[in-house]
This record gives C-alpha cells, sequence and structure tokens, in this order.
C-alpha cells in the first residue's frame, strides 16, 4: 500500500498515474473536506484530516504502507518533516514530489524576492505609496499580513467555501477585503483581478506552473505592478523527484 500526501493539484495527477501503471493500491491523505471533494474523482480512498509524525507512524504501522509519496504544498514543511521522519522511524521508503522553481525563468523587473512573509510585510510597510495590498499566498497566513499590514488596505484572494470565509471575517475582513475564487487564473483574468481591487502590489508564493505562478508574473508585468514573491524553504529532502514519471521508475524499480 503507498500512502499520497496531497495538497497539491499534482498529487491528484500522481494518483491518476498510479492508476494508468496498474497500482490500485493507495491512498491518497488531504487536510481538508474541499480537498476530499476535489480528490474524489482520483482516488478510491481517501483520508482526511492532518496527522503528526506520530500519527502517521501508527497510520503507517496499521495499513500496512510501504511506501509514502508526499506531495504536499512546497511551503507545507512541517507536514515534510514529519512524513521523513515517520518514514524512517517505520523504516519505509520516502519520496518528495516537487515541481521545479520557476524563478530563473522571471524576466520582469518589477519583482522582490523575499524569505519570509515577514519581510515582505516590511517591505510594504515601508514604503508609502503601496497603499492597496493584493495577498495572492491563500488563506492559512491571512492573519499574518492582518497583524503586520494594519494601516494598509488588504485584498485576499481565497477559497470560496464557507469554513474559510468565517475564518477571514473572524480576523475582521469583510466583502471589500475578499475575493472569494478559485484559481488558477490566466494572465488575463488575473490582470481583470488587479484592476478591479485598484492594486498598488502584489503579494505572492512560488507556486510553480500548476499555480498560475507565471499568470501572476506576466499581469503584474502587463499592469506594471510590483509583485513581492516569497521563496520556498528548503528543507533536506530524502530524495525528490521533479516528474511523475520518476516516481513510477522509483514505484516499479526502486
Amino acid at each position: 500500500m503507498i500512502l499520497v500526501l496531497g495538497g497539491t493539484s499534482d498529487s491528484l495527477k500522481i494518483c491518476d498515474r498510479l492508476y494508468e501503471i496498474g497500482i490500485s493500491e493507495f491512498v491518497l491523505s488531504v487536510a481538508t473536506e474541499y480537498g476530499k471533494e476535489l480528490a474524489s474523482s482520483h482516488a478510491k480512498k481517501i483520508i482526511n484530516g492532518k496527522m503528526d509524525k506520530d500519527e502517521m507512524v501508527k497510520y503507517i504501522s496499521e495499513n500496512g504502507i510501504r511506501q509514502v509519496i508526499d506531495a504536499t504544498h512546497p511551503y507545507a514543511i512541517d507536514v515534510s518533516r514529519n512524513a521523513m521522519d515517520a518514514c524512517e522511524e517505520a523504516d519505509i521508503k520516502y519520496i518528495r514530489f516537487e515541481r521545479k522553481s520557476l524563478l530563473e525563468e522571471i524576466r520582469y523587473q518589477g519583482e522582490f524576492i523575499v524569505d519570509s512573509i515577514e519581510e515582505a510585510c516590511d517591505m510594504v510597510m515601508k514604503n508609502n505609496s503601496w497603499e492597496n495590498v493584493f495577498i495572492a499566498t491563500g488563506s492559512k497566513n491571512l492573519g499574518t499580513y492582518v497583524k503586520l499590514l494594519k494601516s494598509k488596505r488588504l485584498v485576499a484572494r481565497v477559497l470560496p467555501t464557507s469554513e474559510v470565509l468565517r475564518s477571514c471575517e473572524a480576523m475582521g475582513l469583510n466583502a471589500d477585503n475578499l475575493l472569494a475564487l478559485k484559481g488558477p487564473f490566466s494572465k488575463e483574468i488575473n490582470v481583470a483581478l488587479l484592476k478591479h481591487a485598484k492594486v498598488d502590489v502584489v503579494i505572492t508564493k512560488e507556486s510553480g506552473y500548476a499555480g498560475g505562478f507565471l499568470d501572476k508574473i506576466d499581469a503584474c508585468d502587463e499592469l506594471g505592478l510590483p509583485i513581492i514573491i516569497i521563496k520556498r524553504k528548503t528543507i533536506d529532502y530524502q530524495r525528490m523527484v521533479h516528474e511523475i514519471s520518476e516516481i513510477q521508475e522509483s514505484i516499479i524499480f526502486g
């Protein structure tokens, strides 16, 4: 049995590929009900909920897991650390799947690369002309932006789920601060959204092709908007692959 740790569109593609090569003995782990809904047509067995290291070890032992494919979000490094530690303790294989960074492909002079949300917010606060800030990093860390950018007007693009919207309202955000839409979007749609929000600066993550990262860059380029990009945090993965075919080879021959 293979355990696929989801959280990205690539994790669904991995599930599809497993079926294509004749592997049906796998379970997909997702963190939210929304993730479970998206995964329902890609995996027969889905578990929903976050697991710490000990819970992963227990699940691996009780369900005969022989290999973990970690396809979680590039910024969910705590989950990856727990998965690696759990695999080491259970003495099973661990593979990290992550698309290659696209930072080297960017040719836009209006980009600013930072290492953290705090650094991004500090840059915004030091620029008096950046009043309307577009947050394109999801809802998970919105509370940090609300706290650190109190004097700025925030517009955040978030998933249109009741859970997310309730969370945003609890932070003091209202309809004027939210664009509840499911991406990724083309450059043209990004341009329209940024114009609609009357944005001065964009903060985003390095989400890759699947997350529409380059379309965000191109939209900012067309509008002449500065964009602050929060780099992926890097950890020492036991093994990383960048193509789904590499996972296939590891499962078959590894």
